[in-house]
């Protein structure tokens, strides 16, 4: 008997077939004489559309909501049918009586098997492969150490739960609101806080008012300093008490009245997650978020040289350090040769900041995999990339840096005048990029040569005039971190630390939900900077009030971690969510204000007359009809489209035809669906 083995794309699939032997290719699968290896494309299931529930919901009307099935349904996504008929036949297979989900170890990974599973109807054995490496020698001993697939599967039903409850809010909340304002808004749990937190910004920028303040700059001859006030602060906002201060210090004698050294280890850099990567890769190399996930993608699926990329830990744990000699092999290259071979000359012990092994859920940081680098191999910008992971996994591995802090108070006429300068001791892992210590705060002269109750003569004042800053604009790097870590938007302390570890969305959709917010006008991209549209902020005016802090991603984070516990019913928490939606349904529809579109145009749709959006499109600036129903879109310079033969013609033929596909559509067969519900009773722990 045979095993099926369920990757969750084609390229993995490849991976194993190649560790695995199985030499046969088949139409959507491997074979070998142990294992059948096929594939999904993602996720190949999904919910079904509300249509699918009763007709009328073909048509979006504001008295039909909400929409709240007695039992959510799945259906096969049409564009991946036939790869899911191909693993419905080998599931029927009389040669095979074992399944092992090979999808990516996580609550999504989980979902994308187990729906297949479900849809599918197999009944026999289940296995897991749980690994967090593509390299052969990670394959193989994953293959070699399986996990008991009922071990997960309070995963899946926290993943399920996740499912239905954004499907049973966000398409409810977005329907009421594009159906009741008359016009293309949508909302949901992660983009409209997200897009909350860069207007509220915003807000802070618009309401600010610079204040101008001076710093007074002291030359004693052989060194610098600056004014402080008691509080240690350095900005004067007295035009009075600037002169007043100049005058008792100008040409005036000082003493040397403090000098406090301190010696400080600065610990490396933690290693990086993804959304660690993305920032530093938006600041450092000008790559969007999405860009960076795509680049790291072929980093470990064709290249093999990067671990996983979808993490959210900074950690390894302790069973991996016997592979860091073989993973700095893989990535000895100039001009890291030196740092290598010092690192593998003495045995390795990394520190807690690295290896936790409580600090790692289901995949470690983000690190070099054993896998040879072939340097020439790589693209532009996947050296670019890789090049910040090695040298971050370099520091990590490297010793504190040291470094001396010199703080030398001089008292001038009962002002006091501060100077600094830090000295790098010993480099640490700050050597690995050639770290100049001119990046520290720095002096003229070595403080050292000061003794306490010198005098030094003050030689010039310099007056500096500056004005106070608005908060700057989000840019992605900033916004990765607020959605990260978005605990400071919230004030109860126990939400706090239920989003501590989970953020606003997951490390892979951050990017997308980014690049959504710039799809449908609500942010636009100016340069790095983020910036919210006039639909952004009317879009802020009219969602529900629940939806507009991650709150709402802090409490459920909160259930479904009791689900995977096993705390938590997931019928219990989709019961509450029911609740939630039907509450923000019915406040869309009381609400009486409107929408009024800022970028609506004099030119009129070719197909219903009225008049047309002018909004952003994939390949630039696109004209959409303003009446939702009709969806007309061409070109900003052609004064009609002419994408389809459909549409052709005179208005009244047009409207014909669109009434007849709809009329085509409507008529269609629809596919079985099939009750989650029912089938979750069944438990699929791993048994017949």
């Amino acid at each position: 008997m045979k095993s099926i083995v369920l990757a969750e794309k084609p390229s993995v699939a490849k991976d194993y077939a190649n560790v695995l032997e199985c030499k046969k290719k088949g139409n959507g699968f491997f074979e070998g004489d142990k294992y059948i290896i096929t594939w999904a494309f993602g996720h190949l299931v999904s919910l079904t559309d509300p249509d699918y529930y009763d007709r009328k919901y073909k048509e979006w009307n504001l008295e039909d909501l909400p929409i709240i099935p007695e039992k959510m349904r799945l259906k096969v996504i049409r564009q991946s049918a036939s790869q899911f008929s191909i693993i419905r036949k080998l599931f029927e297979r009389k040669d095979v009586d074992e399944l092992i989900i090979a999808t990516d170890a996580g609550r999504e990974g989980e979902l994308v098997a187990r729906w297949i599973i479900l849809l599918a109807g197999w009944k026999g054995k289940l296995k897991r492969l749980w690994i967090s490496s593509q390299t052969h020698q990670a394959i193989k001993d994953g293959f070699r150490n399986l996990k008991n697939a009922g071990d997960y599967f309070r995963l899946f039903l926290a993943a399920v739960g996740r499912s239905e409850a954004d499907w049973l809010i966000g398409l409810n909340v977005t329907r009421a609101l594009t159906c009741k304002f008359d016009a293309q808004l949508s909302a949901g749990r992660v983009q409209t806080p997200t897009l909350s937190i860069i207007i509220k910004r915003e807000e802070e920028i618009k309401v600010f008012k610079p204040v101008d303040y001076w710093e007074i700059e002291v030359d004693f001859g052989k060194y610098k300093g600056k004014w402080r006030d008691k509080a240690n602060n350095p900005k004067i906002f007295d035009t009075d008490r600037v002169q007043s201060i100049i005058e008792k210090i100008k040409n005036k004698t000082g003493i040397v009245l403090n000098i406090h050294k301190d010696i400080k280890k600065e610990p490396p850099p933690s290693a990086y997650n993804l959304t660690d990567l993305q920032r530093d890769a938006n600041t450092k190399l000008g790559f969007s978020a999405k860009k960076t996930l795509s680049v790291l993608q072929g980093l470990y699926e064709r290249h093999k040289i990067a671990t996983y990329p979808r993490t959210d830990s900074r950690h390894i744990t302790d069973d991996m350090i016997t592979s860091i000699p073989a993973r700095l092999k893989a990535i000895y290259s100039e001009p890291l040769k030196k740092t290598i071979d010092e690192l593998l000359k003495n045995k390795i012990t990394p520190k807690k900041h690295f290896v936790d092994n409580n600090k790692v859920s289901d995949h470690h940081a983000i690190i070099p995999t054993e896998q040879k680098v072939l340097y020439d191999k790589l693209e532009i910008d996947e050296k670019k990339l890789f090049n910040l992971i090695r040298i971050r996994f370099l520091e990590v591995l490297s010793e504190p840096a040291k470094i001396e802090n010199i703080v030398v108070v001089t008292m001038v006429n009962g002002e006091k005048i501060y100077s600094k300068k830090q000295i790098i001791i010993e480099a640490g892992w700050r050597k690995i990029i050639s770290a100049n210590p001119d990046d520290l705060e720095n002096s003229s002269v070595n403080l050292n040569s000061l003794r306490k109750g010198e005098k030094e003569r003050v030689t010039n004042t310099n007056l500096i005039k500056l004005k106070t800053s608005p908060p700057a604009r989000y840019n992605e790097a900033s916004l990765l971190a607020a959605m990260e870590s978005p605990g400071k938007f919230i004030i109860d302390q126990k939400l706090k630390e239920s989003i501590k570890n989970s953020g606003l969305g997951t490390p892979a959709t951050r990017a997308d939900i980014i690049e959504k917010l710039i799809k449908t006008d609500y942010i636009i991209r100016n340069g790095r900077e983020l910036i919210p549209t006039e639909k952004g902020f009317q879009l802020m005016e009219l969602v529900p009030d629940e939806l507009k802090s991650p709150e709402l991603t802090a409490k459920w984070e909160l259930k479904l971690s009791e689900i995977e516990n096993g705390k938590e019913r997931k019928e219990k928490f989709i019961s509450d969510i029911i609740e939630s939606t039907k509450k923000m349904v019915l406040a869309v529809k009381k609400d009486e204000r409107k929408y009024v579109a800022k970028n609506l145009t004099n030119i009129k749709c070719p197909i219903c007359n009225k008049f047309m959006l002018k909004t952003n499109g994939k390949k630039g600036i696109i004209l959409k009809c303003s009446d939702r129903k009709c969806g007309h879109t061409q070109d900003e310079n052609k004064k009609r489209s002419d994408t389809s033969p459909f549409f052709k013609g005179s208005k009244s033929e047009s409207r014909n035809n669109k009434q007849m596909i709809n009329r085509f559509s409507d008529n269609k067969k629809k596919a079985s669906g099939l009750s989650i519900g029912g089938l979750l009773e069944a438990a699929l722990s791993g048994k017949k």
